[in-house]
């Protein structure tokens, strides 16, 4: 800034929003032909419930539709393509057999944890390549932030 001129006033956060919805957007739909998810045939819904079966262990479908922020209705799509396919399987709940227990089958943690190895593969080659190495603390802060925002519980706003 020099003498005299007006400080630049800061970004509104709905800009910020707009532009880091946007390139979250584009950084999935990479990731998702990088890792080669295109090819499982499942839509990236599916695969957000397999992996949550997968890192969860038998779970119940109420349980999944919370962590994945989504109806049960949608999780039960989602689950009835996965059964279809061979990924996941329900069981009584022994401790409530009113409720069932969704679990993964074994192929499901292959699939899932080559999908993650292919992301991750790129994204460090991304990062080696295109992130200048005085900018990767910036990069660790803004995961951070990223973390943060993910994780935030967010009230909707009341005038």
């Amino acid at each position: 800034m020099t003498a005299g001129s007006a400080p630049t006033p800061p970004t509104p956060p709905s800009d910020t929003a707009q532009r880091l919805n946007q390139a979250m957007k584009r950084l999935r739909a990479r990731l998702r032909a990088e890792s080669g998810q295109h090819a499982t045939g499942l839509t990236a819904t599916q695969l957000a419930v397999l992996a949550e079966v997968v890192r969860e262990g038998p779970v119940t479908a109420a349980r999944l539709a919370a962590l994945e922020h989504v109806t049960p209705q949608a999780i039960a799509q989602s689950l009835a393509v996965l059964k279809a396919a061979g990924l996941v399987h329900g069981a009584p709940d022994p401790r409530d057999g009113r409720r069932k227990l969704i679990s993964a089958d074994p192929s499901a943690g292959a699939l899932i944890e080559r999908l993650l190895a292919g992301r991750a593969t790129f994204l460090a080659r991304a990062i080696t390549q295109v992130v200048r190495p005085e900018e990767r603390d910036d990069l660790e802060k803004a995961v951070e932030l990223l973390e943060r925002l993910a994780g935030a519980e967010i009230h909707p706003h009341v005038p």
